[in-house]
């Protein structure tokens, strides 16, 4: 049978049964669509998360904190100022190193009644934080070594927690009350242009000195260091200089100090990004598989229907191989079908969503071409056993069928 002869036949017979054909063909669609919205939406965050992160820290930035893996958690006395100073003396590749003891949620509000509480994340610190975050200041400055000693009430804004508290501008020398304790803004940083933190309220940061910090959430607790080495290659030996420090230091603790630069998180955070990407395109493609048991059960009455019709193509020489192409023919082309309605809904969908959410899709070519190739694979499958089924059929037998 030639090339022209099959496509002609296929066409004729899908639109013999227009209405069978397109709710054939809408199933595949929409587990093709599913899994190209899901896989776009998963590349697009994780890219923008990754930019996020990156541009949290520099590339000499490092973090020393306990093994969480283990189920350890800091308590008073698993870090301690002294540590940070002697770390700083010791260690040659250690130019800045900044404790910190953080909490989550934290309300923060202005005097007044009309004060409403806007919640946010406080970072007790030192003014090294500044050399292992990227925190350019838009006005006022930083926390200084005075405001730790002093147990200073001060704090520095967020540009975006800034903007929320006092949306006329000019907070500097403003009151705030952290968790009901007043402090006077000494600093606002620039605005993070974080698109997946901020929709995630992970933007809103307060920093404060960290003795202040201490005394807003009564702990001693100081949760992590964060540090910048001398330069991207002695990162390495920053981790562990302060690691064997820390270990030396506490001889007696069963805690396990580890390290982790920033080039590191930025490769655990895309592990992870991605493994959920595969495994929930794979739930998607759940779809898709459904969608291919349709086109069996669609073909299988195909050839119930038509059993004369192949007992009298072989009566007049068709062979085998003939009926074969024929249906796998038409299986194909319903998949490819709505695999390319697929590809169009999933691309909708994954603008829609993405532009809710804030981050760009990602649907390169390999995408659709995948996607259009799955199709196929997925005709091919479950088109395979009725096309065998009806090539199997004798002309005697199919011409006897009412």
């Amino acid at each position: 049978m030639r090339v022209e002869d099959l496509a002609r036949l296929t066409v004729e017979n899908l639109l013999a049964h227009r209405l069978r054909a397109l709710l054939t063909t809408l199933g595949i669609a929409i587990g093709i669509a599913a899994v190209i919205a899901v896989v776009a939406i998963g590349q697009g965050g994780q890219a923008v998360l990754l930019a996020d992160i990156e541009r949290m820290g520099s590339s000499r930035a490092f973090n020393v904190s306990v093994d969480v893996q283990r189920g350890e958690a800091p308590t008073t006395g698993t870090f301690t100022m002294t540590d940070v100073t002697t770390i700083k003396e010791l260690s040659p590749a250690v130019a800045k190193l900044a404790p910190t003891t953080s909490g989550m949620f934290i309300s923060i509000r202005r005097p007044g009644e009309h004060g409403k509480p806007v919640y946010c994340q406080l970072a007790g610190t030192t003014p090294d934080m500044t050399a292992v975050m990227n925190l350019p200041l838009a006005a006022g400055r930083f926390l200084s070594e005075g405001d730790v000693a002093g147990h200073r009430r001060v704090v520095v804004l967020e540009g975006g927690l800034a903007e929320t508290l006092f949306p006329e501008g000019n907070a500097i020398g403003k009151q705030v009350f952290i968790q009901d304790t007043p402090a006077t803004v000494i600093g606002v940083t620039e605005k993070q242009p974080s698109q997946v933190f901020s929709a995630m309220g992970m933007t809103k940061y307060a920093f404060v000195p960290i003795t202040f910090a201490q005394e807003i959430l009564n702990t001693r607790v100081i949760h992590e260091l964060h540090g910048a080495a001398v330069s991207e290659a002695a990162v390495p030996q920053a981790i562990a200089d302060s690691v064997a420090i820390l270990q030396r230091r506490h001889p007696g603790s069963s805690i396990h100090y580890k390290g982790m630069s920033m080039k590191e998180a930025v490769a655990l955070f895309g592990k992870v990004t991605g493994i959920m990407t595969l495994v929930i395109g794979s739930v998607a493609a759940i779809a898709l598989v459904v969608g291919g048991v349709g086109v069996m059960n669609i073909m299988l009455v195909a050839v119930t229907e038509r059993t004369r019709e192949i007992g009298l193509l072989k009566a007049l020489g068709a062979r085998r191989a003939d009926i074969l192409r024929q249906f796998l023919a038409e299986a194909v082309a319903l998949c490819l079908v709505g695999g390319f309605f697929g590809v169009i809904f999933g691309a909708g969908g994954a603008y829609a969503i993405a532009h809710f959410a804030h981050w760009p899709p990602l649907i390169s070519f390999w995408t659709v071409l995948l996607a259009f190739g799955f199709a196929a694979v997925v005709g091919l499958f479950f088109g395979l056993y009725p096309a065998s089924r009806a090539a199997a059929l004798s002309p005697a037998e199919a011409l006897r069928q009412h």
